[in-house]
């Protein structure tokens, strides 16, 4: 399969490189000094038991150039999807088919929107992995993994022959029965944990142990499993428990990428997150006040960030 990587963030990168490195034909799509450093000293994946090196790697800025591609990993912000989906069409073939990995419930639909149905195939990825300089990823920890499933559920060949290229780059991905449940039992595990890891400026070892951030993040899940089932999801009902002793499990140093676009003082996919939390929510008629909270106090940081307020640090 030939592979185009649109967006070549710390998901993006990292997933991409792993297919680049088992032979898979990649071709990253990426812009100013990050892809730079890639076309020059090529793309590397710092993880704790060793470094890939993709060079020389296909990089470029421009879709017409990257050519057509049998799938497209997008791992642009959540507020670039439909841009994205406007700009990738020199890249789409006949069968060619987008898989989402952001965080957030709503990206597949925002690229039906666009692309029509047919091309998307609903995704999720499970990684600690961030741009920590031009043309370097590091990535976190043991778990970078990958989920996705047609939309409709039904079985597929193009989903498995994606899973065969993942699993031959050494990379646990899985098909999934219900996409829709599995993306919002990540919703549910990530947005609490991202906003109240944002507020409080704490990695996951600290808000996880405190007894009073515990249960906010815990209040903010089973906040989300009431907005999901409200919306026709079929979530399970130990989702929330599950998703605890995911949090558990977790590397104590980590943050979510919500959190670190806002210490960092970058825009942050706050509205998909925590403000999709309240939106979703107030659509299907369920009060959120846990992310009604973590939205409101976040949203000052937010808008300095995009330029919309100035206030000192």
């Amino acid at each position: 399969m030939r592979f185009g990587v649109y967006g070549t963030g710390g998901a993006g990168g990292h997933f991409g490189a792993r297919l680049a490195e088992a032979g898979e034909d990649v071709v990253f799509v990426a812009r100013g000094e990050h892809l730079e450093a890639i076309r020059s000293e090529g793309l590397r994946v710092e993880m704790p038991e060793r470094e890939i090196r993709i060079h020389p790697a296909k990089a470029t800025h421009d879709p017409s150039e990257a050519g057509t591609v049998d799938v497209v990993l997008l791992g642009v912000k959540t507020w670039q999807v439909e841009e994205a989906a406007r700009a990738m069409g020199p890249m789409l073939g006949r069968d060619t088919f987008v898989v989402p990995l952001q965080n957030g419930v709503e990206a597949a639909g925002q690229l039906s929107d666009v692309l029509g149905v047919r091309r998307v195939v609903g995704g999720l990825c499970a990684t600690f992995s961030f741009v920590a300089a031009p043309g370097r990823i590091r990535s976190l920890g043991q778990v970078h993994s990958l989920r996705f499933g047609e939309l409709d559920r039904r079985k597929s060949e193009r989903t498995e022959r994606l899973r065969e290229a993942f699993a031959r780059a050494g990379v646990r991905a899985n098909i999934s029965e219900d996409i829709q449940v599995s993306l919002w039992e990540k919703f549910l595990f990530v947005v609490p944990s991202g906003g109240v890891g944002a507020v409080t400026r704490a990695p996951v070892g600290v808000t996880r142990a405190l007894p009073e951030t515990r249960r906010m993040v815990q209040a903010g899940m089973e906040e989300i499993q009431i907005v999901g089932r409200a919306r026709g999801i079929d979530l399970p009902d130990d989702t929330v428990a599950r998703a605890l002793g995911f949090l558990d499990a977790l590397d104590p140093a980590g943050t979510m990428s919500l959190q670190r676009d806002i210490a960092d003082g970058k825009p942050s996919e706050l509205e998909a997150w925590n403000g999709a939390a309240v939106r979703l929510g107030r659509e299907a008629g369920v009060p959120t006040p846990v992310h009604a909270f973590l939205y409101s106090a976040l949203l000052p940081l937010e808008r300095r960030a995009r330029g919309e307020l100035t206030f000192p640090s």
